[in-house]
């Protein structure tokens, strides 16, 4: 495929200000390139002017490797923005390491940061050709737009490219799972969770805990998931960060038993549980009633859609035409149905929360440790 093209380095000049601009910040490993590249597609059709900003490479891999749309297709409107980094080592993937974490990609991780200094440069040109400059980081790049901070029409908001539910049970773990909780809807925490054991690092946890103390700067955060799914944990976000929360996608689908060889019979009795009994059938229905929910997300008047318009308003301060905020469906829970699992039921708000929150980073760190040693 070509190479498509963009407007490099580009900072708009002129006597006029835009009112509202948004600035990208990807964190350079490609589930997040892609991710983001995707949020500008669909901020680009409120016709806000886009700056994706992250090195060379990482910048042309997005645009390469992106998918579900066509590159070409690029309007006027996103300008990409080559940002140095010093040279760092790039060693080869060890496929006999007993973690699966991509550990030779941790130089490429921590040569990253050193994007703070261009990042604040271009924020502070941006500044004065915009009325608002709207930051979108990922969370693993909220230590290089920290100077955010010293601009003073700028504000930031923390992208996280994972599910709700998957955010939530880390800081949740974090606190012992002591925290009671209460949401408008029944809370399900499922058994058997696949281990992280073997997902991270400890170099890549404490890189982890070292980007969480900057993300407290952050304006919101928006999530890579659908209310429909995850609307319990998008609410327990709220109270949890004591900031908004706006679910735009999902972008991407989940994973699960990573680890474990699919037998053919294993296939053989899911493909008769599934075609062949009543447990089927209602599998079947719920699975199709979900997807075209969650298909229809996006459209004009789904969930998703108004969740996106909700944050246009808030960043460009313009009204809209109904209230965004109403109806939102929980979750997918059916009314009368149970499920298998621990019921979070009531939660209490108290300055503790606070406190946890404040040396949180360094909690998240000492567990996965800990757990990991103890495996």
């Amino acid at each position: 495929m070509a190479y498509p093209q963009y407007h490099q380095n580009h900072v708009p000049n002129g006597p006029n200000k835009t009112k509202v601009v948004v600035v990208m910040v990807p964190f350079p490993a490609q589930g997040h390139l892609n991710q983001l590249l995707h949020l500008c597609r669909l901020i680009m059709a409120y016709n806000i002017p886009i700056h994706y900003a992250c090195t060379a490479t990482h910048n042309r891999q997005a645009m390469l490797r992106v998918h579900g749309w066509d590159p070409n297709s690029v309007s006027n409107n996103i300008y990409f923005h080559d940002l140095k980094i010093p040279p760092f080592l790039s060693p080869p993937p060890n496929p006999n390491t007993p973690n699966k974490f991509p550990s030779h990609l941790q130089p490429l991780f921590n040569a990253s940061l050193h994007l703070r200094d261009p990042m604040a440069e271009l924020l502070r040109q941006l500044s004065s050709k915009a009325t608002r400059i709207i930051v979108i980081n990922d969370s693993m790049m909220a230590s290089v737009v920290q100077d955010m901070g010293t601009i003073p029409n700028a504000e930031s908001y923390t992208f996280h490219s994972v599910s709700a539910f998957a955010f939530f049970l880390y800081l949740w773990e974090s606190m012992g799972k002591t925290k009671p909780l209460e949401t408008k809807s029944k809370i399900i925490i499922p058994k058997d969770l696949p281990s992280h054991e073997d997902c991270f690092t400890n170099e890549f946890l404490s890189f982890v805990g070292s980007q969480y103390e900057f993300q407290k700067l952050s304006s919101g955060c928006l999530y890579n998931t659908c209310r429909i799914i995850e609307g319990a944990y998008m609410d327990l976000m709220e109270k949890l960060e004591n900031k908004k929360q706006w679910a735009i996608g999902p972008f991407n689908p989940d994973w699960s038993r990573r680890n474990q060889l699919v037998t053919s019979k294993t296939i053989e009795n899911a493909v008769k549980t599934l075609m062949a009994s009543k447990e089927g059938d209602e599998m079947r229905k719920r699975t199709v009633d979900l997807g075209g929910a969650v298909r229809g997300s996006m459209d004009n008047g789904g969930v998703s859609r108004l969740e996106l318009n909700s944050f246009i308003t808030h960043i460009t301060r313009l009204e809209m035409p109904v209230d965004t905020q109403e109806s939102f469906p929980c979750s997918n829970i059916l009314e009368g149905e149970e499920l298998e699992g621990d019921h979070i039921i009531h939660l209490e708000s108290s300055d503790a929360c606070n406190e946890w929150r404040d040396n949180l980073a360094r909690e998240m760190f000492d567990h996965w440790r800990a757990s990991m040693h103890e495996s």
